[in-house]
């Protein structure tokens, strides 16, 4: 399973060369660690991490499908779709935020969503992000908050504005 990632194009100080690389260091990182959320803890379906205004920066949907009979076999998210499980993050992100507000609840952790086929976590990251986790229905869900909450741990202060600009274009570029 690989996260969506995408080129970027810089120039070199010294030469004045522009050349196209692969995604920044930080980008790479964060990839590799949704990767391994998805792909080491038992019951999650799919993953998506989504900025402040909603928009999807990071998913679990692979670029490929090298493997069709893998594919089948692997549990879907919402609709099989990452812009699904963003959008049902996005908005459960801002409800739960607004309900805090009116209770005088101060910021709001997570959010579990147990339903009869599934559930869906939703962790803060930082500065609005959010981290959210459509799993089976026989997760253990604490579990899953354990592994959301060392992502959040090592992703929050590598999510910085720059770093949310190049997801957000690389996953613009797959739409």
């Amino acid at each position: 399973m690989t996260a969506t990632g995408t080129s970027t194009t810089s120039t070199t100080a010294a030469t004045g060369t522009t050349g196209t690389y692969g995604p920044s260091t930080e980008a790479r990182n964060l990839q590799w660690l949704l990767g391994n959320l998805v792909e080491e803890v038992p019951g999650v379906r799919s993953v998506a991490v989504v900025s402040s205004d909603g928009l999807l920066l990071l998913s679990s949907d692979p670029e490929e499908r090298p493997d069709p009979a893998a594919e089948a076999a692997r549990p879907r998210g919402p609709r099989g779709s990452s812009a699904d499980l963003a959008t049902i993050v996005s908005g459960i992100g801002s409800l739960t935020v607004g309900a805090a507000r009116l209770m005088d609840g101060g910021g709001v952790k997570q959010t579990m969503v147990a339903m009869e086929e599934g559930s869906v976590f939703v962790m803060s990251i930082s500065d609005g992000s959010l981290l959210g986790v459509h799993a089976t229905p026989d997760c253990d869900m604490s579990v899953i908050a354990y592994h959301m909450a060392l992502f959040v741990g090592r992703a929050g202060h590598v999510l910085t504005p720059e770093v949310r600009s190049e997801l957000r274009k690389s996953m613009e570029s797959f739409q």
